[in-house]
């Protein structure tokens, strides 16, 4: 089947598109990566979707505008993707959406909302879109996330030792295999990082370009310290958080007794997101780190981070064979591959589900939808072949 798998993570900065041509061969669920792309929002969107987000307030046409123009621009990316991919047919469509609200509240979920209305995808390429996944786990009475967890098992069933699989983005969450695997959200990956970067330039900036601003700066320990206190960082897992908890304004308060020089800021935010995600990561003394998202591209959160993980090897999903750029969209294009099958997509012991579900909700192409029939068994290994230049 081939899929192109579409994700927007929580930095808003661009849709991810990835080619996969993916197949079910008795136990094991084999993933083909033909090609990956990057459409970037353009600016006015991406600063009408940041000033509705948390704790920003919007109205309801607001939110409709907002559907629209970011299922517009999802249905961009999967057409082009489609063509360039697999020479204009394809398969399936699947769309994570744009989150803008997770609704958390005393350790509960209780709703997720992803703007990006698959109708536009479904029109414009002609084909079939599996959206909305993490609703289906959510109503099971999960997280809703990290729902990556079941691609990352099935992804490093069979490595030596135990690893976790990292992927930083606005927010860093991580899967710690095992016997009974765990997954969730360490907290602030990029978020904090961007928002002191944008802060220190009147927004001319959105992020550390290859973590310069960190690494002239310096981290102020007191400031450190008051960033450690927040409760979450000492919540037990399963658990998830988001720019609804670690934005600008969060940024702001915490740094209202602290007045200290830009870039000691960036340096203290980028060994907040190390510590935090070393600390979280430590009590299941992983043997190596495997790390993918946009927080590989910044080489001081890297250094900070291997410092900080002790004897643990810090590695990129690149050196596995997966660009850390395609990851997210990769598995779930896999999700939504599983979803046609009738196939659960969750891991109840990573999200807190009472059960495992099939995710998400299917939006008919162009032509009658026949779906393929359901394999009898559900697979435990996932294999991977990538074609995309690293």
């Amino acid at each position: 089947m081939r899929v192109v798998g579409l994700m927007s993570g929580t930095s808003h900065d661009a849709i991810d598109a990835v080619g996969a041509a993916i197949d079910l061969r008795d136990n094991t669920i084999r993933v083909e990566i033909v090609g990956q792309l990057s459409r970037s929002y353009p600016e006015r969107l991406r600063a009408d979707l940041i000033a509705a987000l948390p704790p920003g307030t919007v109205d309801l046409a607001t939110v409709c505008r907002l559907d629209t123009a970011i299922g517009q621009e999802f249905a961009a990316a999967a057409d082009r993707a489609v063509r360039e991919f697999f020479d204009g047919t394809a398969d399936l469509v699947a769309s994570h959406g744009q989150t803008v609200y997770h609704w958390v509240a005393d350790g509960k979920t209780y709703g997720t909302l992803q703007l990006g209305q698959p109708s536009w995808i479904a029109e414009l390429t002609g084909l079939p879109v599996v959206s909305d996944f993490r609703s289906r786990d959510i109503a099971a009475g999960g997280q809703g996330a990290p729902l990556v967890a079941l691609f990352d098992v099935w992804w490093l069933a069979g490595r030596p030792g135990r690893s976790a699989a990292l992927n930083i983005g606005g927010i860093a969450n991580v899967t710690v295999t095992g016997e009974t695997p765990v997954a969730f959200d360490t907290g602030p990956g990029n978020a904090l990082i961007d928002a002191a970067v944008e802060l220190a330039t009147g927004g001319m900036e959105h992020f550390d370009r290859d973590g310069m601003r960190a690494s002239r700066g310096n981290v102020d320990g007191e400031l450190l310290k008051a960033f450690l206190a927040e409760d979450y960082y000492r919540a037990a897992p399963p658990k998830t958080t988001g720019k609804e908890l670690f934005n600008r304004t969060y940024l702001e308060r915490v740094l209202r007794n602290h007045a200290l020089p830009a870039d000691d800021i960036v340096a203290t935010v980028t060994a907040l997101t190390a510590h935090t995600i070393a600390d979280a990561i430590a009590p299941f003394a992983p043997d190596e780190v495997i790390t993918s998202g946009g927080g590989t591209r910044n080489p001081a959160l890297l250094r900070s981070l291997a410092e900080r993980l002790g004897t643990a090897a810090l590695r990129t999903s690149d050196e596995l064979g997966l660009p850390s750029a395609a990851k997210e969209a990769a598995a779930f294009a896999v999700l939504g591959f599983l979803t046609v099958h009738g196939l659960a997509g969750s891991l109840p012991a990573c999200t807190g589900a009472a059960r495992a579900t099939v995710l998400g909700s299917i939006t008919p192409g162009a032509s009658r939808l026949d779906l393929p029939e359901s394999p009898s068994a559900l697979p435990h290994r996932l294999e991977l072949v990538s074609h995309v230049r690293r």
